[in-house]
């Protein structure tokens, strides 16, 4: 039997990017989709009709102590979860979980305040 002659590496011809990806760039909303599927259900109209049963139910008046902001104009609340469900579904639509913020107060003091309670 004869010798087997080596064969030339053609790895050395490759160009430098050859096989590599870009990137990929995605917006915030993106990776919300992507890594909290759970986020969709705030699009549902299951979500729609439980936010306006809070508001009725809170006479459309923030419940953050010290604040009573009251509005009709839906835009200017939020259904906040007194309790971060973090995609667990039970807690995301318990009625008992939820309260009336205004906007200002769920976007500054209630975000302050869970983080602080994260640390």
């Amino acid at each position: 039997m004869g010798k087997l002659k080596a064969i030339g590496s053609t790895l050395t011809r490759l160009k430098p990017t050859m096989g590599s990806l870009a990137p990929v760039e995605r917006t915030a909303d993106a990776d919300r989709r992507l890594f909290k599927p759970w986020h969709k259900w705030y699009k549902s109209a299951r979500w729609r009709a439980l936010r306006i049963t809070v508001f009725i139910r809170d006479l459309y008046t923030c419940q953050w102590p010290g604040c009573g902001f009251t509005s009709a104009d839906t835009s200017l609340l939020v259904a906040d979860h007194c309790d971060p469900h973090r995609g667990d579904e039970r807690l995301f639509w318990l009625l008992a979980n939820l309260q009336t913020l205004c906007k200002r107060c769920h976007d500054s003091r209630k975000q302050r305040a869970e983080r602080g309670a994260m640390r």
